[in-house]
């Protein structure tokens, strides 16, 4: 907590902000946990990664036959983490999590407030949802900290990440789709769709934050030059300029996401690796990129 803040910012891990970038931005991160089992064997239990071998780690597992098991920010998490700010004096907090389309976190959230409020009456916390999750939701979370350091109320911070969330458009490109039809993130049927042979299915986040797939390409050239192309389609915020491509542990695919989009636009986006929450039900080997538009989601 700085002096002269107006507010203080709260995230969930699925932010997928690195360690040092917290501690940096002086925000707190709530973190999920997750299991890894294989055959039915706990193989390790963590609640996040701090070194970037670890994340190259925990997709050579999932290579391996590993399952991950992932599970939402409980009540008693949201209660336990809203109570040690109220404790340290935080009177006004904007807290984001990932969208509602992918799980109800929000409502954990909300109620925990209420839960804390009871013994803490004068604090004043607000919790958001995404529309959005990963690099996305921390999109959402750095335009919030740019809000905070600008010396922004909660109030009005609120209303412009209630506005721009709807305009984070997020294209990814999935090397298998099973691991998001074993999540529940898609259906079975669209699921059978990336096992025909070279079918490449582009997937990106709706108007209610849920997954859809909008295309289908094939072969991994025209996949790639697929998701690219969407890029014309939007003009880039200039207010929260954000542009960022995310992997699970397939920096050669990243890197050449990155070329395209700098031949083609002018542009070279960071490049980060996806944290093991959301990466969990991507699975190893994708590739995904997403910006803040000034124009909402088509769909």
């Amino acid at each position: 907590m700085t002096k002269g803040r107006k507010f203080e910012i709260s995230a969930d891990s699925t932010c997928d902000l690195y360690a040092d970038e917290i501690k940096e931005y002086d925000i707190t991160v709530a973190p999920l946990d997750f299991v890894i089992t294989k055959d039915d064997e706990v193989v390790e239990e963590r609640d996040n990664y701090k070194s970037y071998d670890e994340y190259v780690e925990f997709y050579n597992k999932l290579r391996k036959g590993c399952l991950a098991k992932t599970s939402i920010l409980n009540l008693q998490a949201h209660v336990d983490m809203f109570t040690s700010l109220a404790k340290r004096g935080v009177k006004n907090l904007l807290h984001i999590c990932q969208s509602y389309g992918l799980s109800p976190t929000l409502d954990n959230a909300n109620k925990a407030i209420e839960i804390v409020k009871k013994d803490y009456p004068d604090i004043d916390y607000v919790a958001i949802e995404s529309r959005t999750t990963t690099v996305g939701e921390g999109m959402l979370v750095k335009s919030a900290i740019k809000l905070r350091d600008d010396g922004k109320t909660k109030e009005e911070a609120v209303e412009v990440l209630e506005k721009i969330k709807h305009n984070i458009q997020h294209f990814i490109l999935v090397n298998d789709l099973k691991f998001l039809a074993r999540g529940g993130r898609i259906g079975q049927a669209s699921a059978s769709i990336g096992s025909l042979l070279q079918v490449k299915p582009i997937i990106q986040f709706d108007k209610e934050g849920k997954l859809k797939i909008c295309k289908k390409e094939i072969g991994l050239n025209k996949a790639l030059n697929g998701i690219v192309n969407e890029y014309k389609k939007f003009t880039v915020n200039k207010e929260f300029p954000y542009i960022c491509i995310v992997h699970t542990d397939n920096l050669p695919l990243a890197q050449k996401l990155q070329g395209l989009l700098k031949e083609k636009y002018g542009i070279e986006p960071e490049i980060r690796i996806m944290g093991p929450i959301i990466g969990a039900h991507v699975g190893p080997g994708a590739v995904a990129y997403a910006f803040i538009s000034n124009e909402e989601r088509p769909c």
